[in-house]
């Protein structure tokens, strides 16, 4: 038998309470990224933008014949407990559903390079093995 201890609200660490946390320092995830990895076969460069209180995704991949632009959606912010330089920011989960595979993706900023971490499911019964990466992209000006 287990016993599960649960925690009274004021013992939860403060960030989570207070509803702020959840755009916290978002306004340093906007921009347009550029992958640091000039021979990706992933995402190539990424767009984050706001409309009112959303916040919305774009990516850009790698394809044979060029860029492929992939469906935008509508990045959800959650409290990123780990502090950059003494602030607490914000971490963007955004989900993108194609026919043959459904890319979850999760973003933040550290130390001025965004940070994506990207897990594939493919869908299509080709075989091909589902995997996790993660990649670093630099502010383009």
């Amino acid at each position: 038998m287990s016993t599960v201890a649960f925690k009274q609200t004021s013992h939860l660490e403060p960030a989570l309470t207070d509803p702020a946390t959840r755009t916290l320092n978002a306004e340093g995830l906007l921009g347009r990224w550029k992958n640091t990895n000039p021979k990706t076969s992933g995402i190539s460069e990424i767009i984050i933008t706001r409309a009112g209180s959303r916040f919305v995704v774009t990516p850009i991949g790698v394809g044979r014949d060029g860029p492929i632009p992939w469906p935008t959606t509508e990045g959800t912010p959650f409290a990123n407990l780990e502090e950059e330089a003494g602030q607490k920011a914000v971490v963007f989960a955004a989900n993108f559903e194609f026919d043959f595979m459904t890319a979850e993706t999760h973003l933040r900023v550290n130390k001025g390079v965004l940070v994506i971490v990207l897990i594939i499911t493919f869908r299509d019964d080709s075989g091909r093995a589902d995997y996790i990466n993660r990649e670093f992209f630099y502010r383009a000006e």
